[in-house]
């Protein structure tokens, strides 16, 4: 996937305030579905249960979207929603803080396959656009550390 913000041909050129980016994968379940459209603003500030756009730690060249649980010394530890999907800092560590590069605002979800009929229609139209938000439950950790500690 190409990096969101940056376009190509034009090195050493700043960063856009905003950004696009697509989910992949089910680590964000239930909070992100694989295809959801992301915005997201890069260089904001990151709190404890923000959810955001990071560099992976072992293989730079691939973004990955996740729930900045606490900062740590040497970084940000950062799960999925999903517990059972894995590739978090559990399996890597800290994420410095270079490799936190934006924090999502909202979510778009593009109509499934076989939406039809108006009441399918507006249910999807009323549930396509919404904010992420910030898991303020136990002051910054995030369900999928509850989870994990079971």
């Amino acid at each position: 996937m190409r990096e969101p913000g940056v376009e190509p041909g034009r090195p050493g050129e700043a960063r856009k305030p905003f950004g696009l980016a697509e989910v992949y994968g089910p680590s964000m379940v239930p909070t992100l579905r694989h295809g959801d459209q992301l915005l997201v603003r890069y260089a904001a500030r990151v709190r404890p249960g923000d959810v955001v756009v990071l560099r992976h730690p072992f293989q730079q060249d691939l973004l990955v979207v996740k729930r900045a649980v606490e900062r740590r010394e040497g970084g940000w530890w950062v799960l999925g929603d999903n517990p059972y999907a894995g590739g978090d800092s559990t399996d890597y560590g800290t994420v410095p803080e270079e490799l936190v590069l934006a924090r999502v605002g909202l979510r778009y979800r593009p109509p499934g396959a076989g939406r039809r009929g108006p009441l399918r229609y507006l249910l999807w139209a009323l549930s396509a656009v919404r904010p992420v938000l910030r898991d303020r439950s136990s002051r910054g950790s995030s369900r999928s550390s509850r989870l994990r500690a079971r």
